[in-house]
């Protein structure tokens, strides 16, 4: 993970933000091409990490893990139902979605098992397998037994919310209160110079306006 993190980030940055989408929402019949088609102006998964999401479809790089979904033969409606594999589509997808951004894809056939202990916490519009239904069953189904997942680790503008606060947080404490924490051989200058370090780190994912927004606090501080 660690190696994975280093190769997803660039220009001074060091953290990525994990997103998922569990199980991924493919409705069952339909092709990925079909599913990706619904998705243009919003992704199918979810952030993970603790930053506050953003609708704006933006990142520096990314790795994404596609399984349990295959590429069903059907005439081509789309340029995603044109490539000729999974891992084309879903490259394809994250070119549209994300331009410029360094993207990563990798594709399993082998979807999650979710047999027990797994918890069975899934809608009834769950098959099975994993696909969403049109609507609810007539009759209970049985325990879903596997799932299409999508896991994406990303170098993410999301993050700069998530450092600039921690070190906003952690600029109000009063350091003379935690004796014993600077007992332990930590000093007050190099806990101010991780300080800073860590805003410089924010930084580094600013885009745009929350640059400037950046500067008129610093103005400020």
């Amino acid at each position: 993970m660690m190696h994975l993190a280093e190769t997803l980030n660039f220009s001074g940055r060091k953290v990525v933000a994990a997103w998922a989408s569990v199980p991924f929402p493919a409705l069952r019949g339909y092709s990925l091409p079909d599913t990706l088609c619904a998705y243009q102006q919003d992704v199918p998964w979810k952030l993970l990490s603790s930053c506050r999401e953003q609708k704006v479809s933006c990142c520096f790089a990314q790795s994404v893990v596609l399984r349990g979904i295959c590429k069903e033969r059907k005439q081509p409606t789309s340029p995603l139902h044109a490539c000729e594999s999974t891992e084309q589509i879903l490259q394809h997808y994250l070119h549209t979605v994300f331009p410029g951004a360094y993207s990563t894809s990798h594709v399993l056939e082998q979807p999650c098992n979710t047999l027990p202990p797994y918890p069975q916490f899934f809608s009834p519009l769950l098959t099975r397998q994993g696909f969403l239904l049109d609507k609810p069953p007539r009759y209970s189904s049985a325990a879903v037994e596997s799932i299409p997942v999508l896991a994406a680790l990303q170098s993410s503008p999301v993050l700069h919310t998530l450092l600039y606060s921690l070190y906003k947080d952690l600029q109000k404490l009063n350091t003379r209160r935690w004796a014993s924490f600077f007992s332990a051989g930590v000093e007050q200058d190099d806990f101010q110079e991780a300080l800073q370090e860590l805003r410089t780190l924010s930084q580094c994912y600013e885009t745009g306006s929350e640059a400037d927004e950046s500067e008129d606090e610093a103005d400020s501080d």
